[in-house]
């Protein structure tokens, strides 16, 4: 099933929930939910989602979605003489007028984060800060993304996964753990994720710092430099790394030291245009304190 099957499926799910869980009639419960979501939401899927589309990003499939209803207005449904725009000028005026606050598709659910930092939504884990385990939590569950807070506190964002037992981890979560527990650096899920991405520049670091320190002191000291990504650009970090590495840095003082000096080069200091000087200094007058003319 494709990203947005299920997206329209659940959507589907969420808003037949929403009314056959109120205090509305039964009949207007049945007609409206099973024959008018469920056959619109059918009629959605093959004339929009077969073949299933391709698009870089959700906003961009929204547009295109967006022009084929639009154009499905002049369509003429078999059996009725007039197109759809047409039949819908003819509707528009018994229908009720939309709300204020527009529909959210946004589920809310309570959650816990466990041992492990993660909180199970939707059959996968998503990390918070290590130092959250075992709190109770509230997540806010969109189509693209998953938030999640704790006492109105903003833990995590994460890029929503679809399917069953899918880790989705920010190795940043586990970094003051992981100083904590050294030894564990290497065999760490979220460490072991990131390392297979990062540039070869920081494994070429690493081994430095684990040289001139000890493998304990200096795996401790090594995580101080991922910490720089919480303050600044990947790129800069990055650039400072290669700098480090290439004069035989094994510190993280160093590299810290190096970004800034980046930032004070990158900075420009605008003339002061409107404050006002002195006049320029007339030096002949020091010639008549001694007697020179």
């Amino acid at each position: 099933m494709s990203h947005m099957s299920i997206t329209t499926y659940a959507s589907c799910q969420s808003l037949i929930s929403l009314f056959t869980e109120s205090n509305l009639p039964h009949e207007f419960k049945v007609t409206f939910c099973v024959r008018g979501v469920v056959g619109l939401t059918g009629a959605a899927r093959r004339n929009y989602m077969v073949p299933v589309p391709r698009s870089e990003s959700l906003e961009q499939l929204n547009e295109t979605i967006l022009r084929q209803c639009v154009a499905y207005g002049n369509h003429k449904v078999a059996g009725r003489d007039r197109s759809v725009n047409e039949l819908y000028e003819e509707e528009k005026g018994h229908l009720l007028a939309l709300a204020d606050e527009v529909f959210s598709n946004v589920r809310i659910t309570d959650g816990r984060a466990d041992k492990y930092a993660t909180v199970i939504v939707d059959k996968n884990r998503y990390s918070v800060p290590s130092r959250y385990a075992g709190l109770g939590v509230k997540v806010l569950l969109h189509v693209d993304r998953v938030e999640i807070f704790t006492g109105g506190k903003r833990l995590a964002t994460h890029q929503r996964v679809y399917g069953n037992n899918k880790w989705c981890l920010d190795p940043d979560h586990y970094l003051e753990l992981i100083q904590q527990r050294p030894m564990a650096f290497n065999s760490a899920r979220a460490i072991r994720e990131w390392r297979a991405n990062w540039p070869r520049s920081l494994d070429l670091l690493l081994e430095r710092f684990c040289l001139a320190q000890g493998e304990t002191k200096g795996i401790k000291d090594f995580i101080n430099v991922l910490m720089l990504y919480r303050d600044h650009q990947a790129g800069a970090i990055e650039v400072a790394v290669e700098l480090a590495v290439k004069n035989h840095i094994s510190a993280s003082a160093g590299v810290r030291h190096l970004l800034a000096r980046a930032d004070e080069t990158n900075t420009t200091v605008a003339p002061l245009a409107s404050w006002s000087s002195l006049p320029p200094v007339d030096v002949s007058v020091y010639g008549e304190l001694g007697g020179v003319q």
